[in-house]
């Protein structure tokens, strides 16, 4: 990758991955699709350029030249252009908009700014690092400011019922929980939810001790009374393992008893 300037970078095959899919999971990345032959990508490389200078790093602008790098055909394929210049912007891994030809520097500007987090996302993130670094109550605290800004934010709505699901709070953390669903966080945090409750589970037998294993973060033991159920309750155990899978996530326990699971019902 050659920097042609602080926050402007050439983008090839090699690197689009690195620098525009995970870049982007840091800060917005703008894609600018364009070629040497044409004329109105000249005209727009230099307002792209000055308005992320003037954004002062909050984003990146990626220029991909069409004609030499196989990735830009791709992605116009992808977002069903056909002419160039073609902008695509990319937050968090994935492409979220998009704009065709020369727009003048006051829509850019305007396009730009919609991609730019907001404060609540900003301060969401923020109490995001707080929490990973164990401290509880200050992500609590960020969290709950971030959401007074915006009572629809989906990271300040999660990240606080993550902390309320670690303190026990489960009936105040359930609401925030239920309202993002089907996200992939949120139906984690659902599960989680749902494993925590298991600790209150009133029934005998080999699935209910399955569940109060899991309710304490006992998972192998879990899992394997779980298996065990299988045979007299099909459908309650292999529900229950999904639920645990689903709070696991990408625990190498989920990809073994995935494997249980299959051979025992198949």
């Amino acid at each position: 990758m050659s920097a042609t300037m602080q926050h402007v970078v050439d983008v090839t095959d090699a690197d689009f991955e690195q620098v525009v899919v995970e870049g982007s999971k840091e800060r917005p990345v703008v894609v600018d699709l364009w070629a040497d032959w044409c004329g109105p990508c000249k005209t727009l490389g230099p307002i792209l350029e000055k308005v992320a200078a003037e954004r002062g790093g909050a984003i990146l602008v990626a220029k991909v030249d069409v004609d030499s790098q196989g990735v830009g055909q791709a992605l116009l394929q992808a977002v069903r252009s056909q002419g160039i210049p073609t902008v695509v912007a990319f937050r968090d891994g994935e492409p979220v908009s998009m704009f065709i030809g020369a727009y003048p520097e006051s829509e850019v500007n305007a396009f730009v700014d919609s991609i730019l987090p907001t404060q609540a996302e900003m301060e969401a993130h923020e109490a995001e690092e707080t929490l990973e670094a164990g401290d509880l109550d200050a992500a609590e605290a960020g969290f709950r400011d971030a959401l007074a800004k915006d009572p629809d934010s989906r990271e300040a709505a999660l990240g606080l019922a993550d902390v309320l699901v670690r303190r026990g709070a489960i009936d105040e953390a359930r609401p925030l929980v239920a309202k993002h669903l089907p996200d992939a966080e949120a139906e984690r945090l659902h599960a989680t939810i749902e494993v925590k409750e298991w600790a209150d589970e009133p029934l005998a037998g080999t699935l209910a001790s399955a569940k109060r294993l899991a309710a304490a973060g006992r998972w192998r033991e879990a899992l394997d009374g779980m298996v065990g159920a299988l045979q007299d309750q099909r459908d309650e155990a292999r529900q229950a393992m999904l639920t645990v899978f689903a709070v696991l996530g990408e625990d190498d326990l989920v990809g073994e008893y995935r494997k249980r699971l299959t051979a025992a019902l198949f």
